[in-house]
């Protein structure tokens, strides 16, 4: 019987063991899930409490065409309640909890932005028309600011989609065209974010601990706390895997692998070397070299000459840092003075962003509770900030040198709230800093990310952000899902494969619609 080994225990490979099962016929026992931490679910993390402050690096945004996403999460039970799907639970919230965003720009005087205007002059407007249409293999190696004057980047539009994609000027034009064709629909409600979907908790809870609960009661073995090191090629030009060689517990081990048996590698990780600081104390950068998921991939890589190129993406952590909050508080005052600052309810007025901030902060108020186990008399909220080495307008530092009062009291600088010495006295904020978190959007070319299924491989495939799939966007938990199903049905030859990329850019209203935004004044 076939074997499936899955190094990395993020959502792509979550979701991979759970396709082996559901489209595969594997049984659970059968497969391996090998994670070098000590807990699943990779970058969709949060963890802490209200004594010492929840965290979460980051969260991910939805809408309503990720096919693969929602096609799998409709076999996995809800956390609560566990009669619902994931998928079922993630649509009724969204039911009753839309965005509407009446606050999504704020300038530097401290007022909300007028953002039914994209803010464009016809040459934007033109340039964006020429990015959409030019062929993806013209912009290799070309940034963002390649294709667009200076101006471009002072719109309503890109404030506005820089902050809710994380896109920075210096970033891959080949990105941003694949986002803009990919999101086109959400041009028309782009200001409010009535199109941006959320799942009730945060991710972790949401879908890794629903996703982890279901795979154990199928039998799937978690080897925690082990660091895949290296695969093991059978002699030839082709990539058939014969084994595996581990670390754990300060000792080697070696997994044989059979022809038959599969192995999907997560190559990379946006979250690699990220810290965390506390209320008092700043993050410690971490220096060291990239973590293991990177340095498996670099091994990778020099065995074969088209597994990809990790270096591209890993070896400019200046252009792919930045950092992340998130505040734990027992006192609604600052709830209760963003919802008359905002004139949203809280939980239902998305994006905030100091468009003028030098730190470009962003920030948004979730629904509570936002973590399963949160109690009723705490809350959470959450931010990041684009330029983390820019030195802040209030507090005189760059964000990564911050604690956390140092990072609330910015933001408190910028809201200019009566009630924001009440606010900082009451807040427990843990900072992040994240030297990889955007490197999947570092300057690219063809070839740069590797295939799911590389030419040639017989049982050997990569999923997660840094694998290629034609016309999908990355830093996505639908490109995660997407590379696990085709890596499923590839290796396993099957009749069914994954859902098509949603292509709104195909649909005449929908371009239509789009224009009259863009042209919207």
């Amino acid at each position: 019987m076939a074997k499936a080994y899955l190094v990395g225990a993020g959502i792509a490979s979550l979701s991979a063991a759970a396709l082996l099962i559901r489209e595969g016929g594997f049984a659970g026992g059968d497969i391996t899930v090998v994670e070098a931490q000590n807990r699943t679910g990779g970058s969709l993390d949060a963890a802490g409490g209200p004594e010492a402050g929840y965290t979460m690096r980051g969260g991910r945004m939805f809408e309503l065409h990720f096919e693969c996403t929602y096609d799998l999460l409709r076999s996995i039970p809800s956390l609560d309640p566990p009669d619902t799907s994931v998928t079922e639970d993630t649509f009724a919230f969204h039911e009753d909890f839309a965005w509407n965003d009446k606050a999504r720009l704020v300038d530097a005087a401290g007022r909300r932005v007028d953002t039914r205007s994209m803010g464009f002059s016809e040459r934007d407007r033109l340039d964006l028309a020429a990015c959409v249409a030019i062929p993806e293999s013209r912009l290799d190696g070309k940034r963002i600011s390649d294709c667009f004057a200076p101006e471009f980047f002072t719109t309503n539009f890109w404030y506005m989609w820089c902050t809710t994609f994380a896109f920075e000027p210096w970033h891959s034009a080949i990105e941003f065209r694949r986002y803009l064709n990919r999101f086109v629909h959400l041009f028309k409600t782009f200001d409010a974010m009535s199109g941006i979907y959320r799942t009730r908790f945060n991710q972790y809870d949401s879908i890794v601990r629903p996703l982890q609960a279901w795979l154990r009661g199928q039998g799937v073995t978690f080897e925690m706390n082990t660091t895949v090191t290296d695969a093991e090629l059978a002699d030839g030009d082709g990539i058939t895997v014969t084994s595996l060689t581990c670390t754990r517990d300060g000792g080697a081990e070696r997994i044989p692998v059979a022809p038959e048996d599969l192995v999907f590698v997560t190559n990379g990780s946006m979250t690699a070397n990220s810290s965390l600081g506390s209320t008092d104390a700043a993050p410690v950068p971490d220096t060291s070299a990239p973590d293991a998921s990177w340095r498996l991939w670099h091994t990778l890589a020099a065995k074969r000459p088209h597994l990809g190129d990790p270096s591209v993406f890993d070896s400019s952590v200046r252009d792919s840092t930045w950092g992340s909050f998130t505040v734990t508080t027992g006192d609604p005052a600052f709830f209760k003075a963003m919802e008359e600052f905002s004139g949203s309810e809280a939980g239902k007025g998305g994006l905030i962003t100091f468009k003028d901030s030098r730190w470009l902060v962003t920030i948004v108020l979730n629904h509570q509770p936002h973590f399963h186990d949160q109690p009723e008399d705490t809350y959470v909220w959450w931010g990041y900030a684009l330029f983390p080495d820019r030195t802040g307008d209030h507090v005189g530092k760059t964000m990564a040198e911050c604690t956390g009062r140092e990072v609330l009291t910015e933001v408190l600088g910028h809201l200019r709230l009566a009630q924001s010495e009440q606010i900082l006295e009451s807040s427990i904020v843990r900072p992040a800093l994240m030297p990889y978190i955007t490197s999947q959007f570092l300057v690219r070319k063809a070839g740069d990310r590797p295939e799911v299924v590389p030419a040639g491989s017989t049982n050997l495939a990569f999923i997660g952000q840094y694998a290629e799939v034609p016309d999908d966007v990355v830093f996505t938990v639908e490109y995660s899902v997407r590379t696990a199903w085709t890596a499923v049905a590839r290796l396993l030859h099957l009749d069914r494969q994954p859902p098509p990329v949603h292509k709104g850019g195909h649909d005449p209203k929908v371009l239509l619609e789009a224009l009259h935004t863009m042209h919207r004044r």
